[in-house]
């Protein structure tokens, strides 16, 4: 279906007060810029990069019953994706300075990395559907686990254990892993989307639920933008859909020229990205490819020490079983 507006509408109509409740979807995209490869992209995305490892599925490593037995994969990337690392994008910058015109309605985002907050978002205008790094737990039975040792987990890539002597569950931070629920104040919050009067999709696939159905929450008649690299979604099913693609980081600028804001939001940026490399947990580490390369090898090794040992008790049970018949 044709759209009826184009990015120049979209930009006057906030310029003129048509739209003054915004609601914003992100996902991976809004953060490929600061370093976090996204999911799904051929060769570049995490889950082509994880081949090596040769998990079951790729999703596996985000996997609840997966991590329950097998935390070593997540943890040998943790240090490369965790949030103590990264700086925010230009898009996290345009988010923040949405919700400092009170354009923001409400932002429901798919990552884990926190650099909304980082960029200026107000925290009571978001939820991390799928939680995030600020604090872990036991996934067995639930204990807290100090900071402290989590970063020193983190920055080793060792996994961290319960310190309770009668539990042996891994640690894992509180975020959202496949087979978990989301938060129960999403199934609330998502009332928001009905009251906009703009809906903006951001960096996202739309391929995973219930976030991918937030979308088509929007009232009929009311602008949905999507930014993202290809069309997705029931993206194009309504008049008033407008497909931006390519780089988010790219169309937020060309939109912020639009709206006369783009000397703004490149200052705001600045700013957030001096602020962060000031409060940063860990120093330059390895990259994703080496965290891999090196789980990799670590796994090698263990499946020779367990080969050999298991020829060694072969070896020893046929010596046994010779001593035996040769004293028949």
């Amino acid at each position: 279906m044709d759209s009826k507006i184009d990015i120049q509408t979209i930009a006057d109509r906030i310029k003129n007060g048509q739209v003054t409740r915004i609601v914003v979807l992100t996902g991976a995209g809004i953060s490929t810029s600061a370093g976090v490869p996204d999911f799904r992209t051929p060769n570049t995305g995490l889950y082509d990069k994880l081949a090596p490892l040769k998990l079951p599925y790729p999703e596996a490593i985000f996997h609840i019953s997966y991590f329950s037995h097998t935390p070593e994969p997540f943890y040998a990337i943790a240090r490369c994706r965790h949030p103590g690392n990264l700086k925010p994008t230009i898009s996290h910058a345009f988010l923040a300075l949405l919700a400092k015109k009170n354009l923001l309605h409400f932002l429901f985002t798919q990552n884990i990395d926190g650099l909304e907050e980082d960029a200026g978002v107000p925290a009571d205008k978001v939820l991390w559907a799928h939680g995030n790094w600020k604090s872990q737990h036991c996934w067995k039975c639930k204990a807290e686990y100090p900071d402290d040792l989590m970063k020193t987990a983190i920055q080793t890539g060792e996994v961290p254990y319960c310190l309770r002597p009668e539990c042996d569950g891994a640690i894992k931070p509180d975020v959202v892993f496949f087979g978990q629920s989301l938060p129960a104040e999403f199934d609330v919050k998502q009332s928001h989307v009905p009251e906009a009067d703009l809906m903006l999709v951001m960096g996202t696939s739309l391929k995973v639920a219930p976030c991918s159905q937030l979308p088509r929450l929007a009232k009929e008649g009311i602008p949905r933008v999507l930014i993202n690299m290809e069309r997705t979604g029931d993206f194009g099913n309504r008049e008033e859909d407008l497909c931006i693609l390519g780089s988010c980081d790219d169309d937020v600028r060309q939109l912020a020229d639009l709206l006369g804001w783009r000397d703004e939001l490149e200052g705001l940026w600045k700013d957030t990205v001096e602020t962060k490399r000031d409060t940063l947990d860990f120093d330059d580490g390895p990259t994703l490819d080496e965290c891999i390369d090196k789980l990799v090898k670590e796994m090698d090794e263990k499946l020779q020490i367990s080969a050999g040992h298991k020829r060694m008790l072969e070896n020893h049970l046929g010596d046994k079983f010779a001593r035996i018949m040769g004293g028949k």
